[in-house]
């Protein structure tokens, strides 16, 4: 059976290229691994206006933009999928990474609104934070990713330039 085409695209989106329909098949659900995880952490940091989270949380984000994986697959790629009898997730692509680049300066501000008092401003960051990385965890739908695309996307050649 061939894999979602739209479920595809929005992982190819994400810099998970190349991939066969029974790797994707697979390892779809499991591209939300970290995701999840980041969404999780980013609400009860913004829900309880606790800077030192939103800010480990950003140094787990900036290991991401470093790193060929996040470090969250680590958990997976070295526990979870012996659960689960799944291959190790893919290393993420320079899109990814750009998102982790966005997540960590965002988690910052966040975490730094907080942190002097300004608890509008930390939820007026915190909210949208948490919708986009919710979006990513339910539909592989990742803005920060799209963005990067559309900055960095030769023309004609369907990839990103890396």
């Amino acid at each position: 059976m061939a894999f979602n085409p739209t479920i595809r695209q929005h992982l190819e989106a994400q810099g998970f290229c190349e991939l066969d329909d029974a790797t994707l098949q697979e390892l779809a659900p499991w591209l939300r691994w970290s995701p999840v995880f980041c969404t999780l952490f980013m609400t009860l940091g913004v829900t309880m206006q606790w800077p030192a989270l939103l800010w480990t949380l950003a140094g787990t984000a900036f290991l991401g933009t470093l790193l060929p994986f996040h470090p969250f697959d680590l958990l997976y790629n070295y526990g979870a999928r012996y659960l689960t009898g799944t291959r190790p997730l893919p290393h993420q692509g320079p899109q990814r990474r750009f998102a982790c680049g966005i997540a960590t300066l965002w988690l910052i501000a966040t975490g730094w609104a907080f942190h002097v008092g300004a608890s509008g401003w930390g939820f007026a960051l915190g909210i949208p934070l948490i919708a986009v990385a919710g979006l990513v965890s339910v539909t592989h739908i990742c803005i920060p990713s799209l963005i990067y695309n559309a900055l960095f996307q030769r023309r004609g050649s369907g990839k990103a330039a890396v």
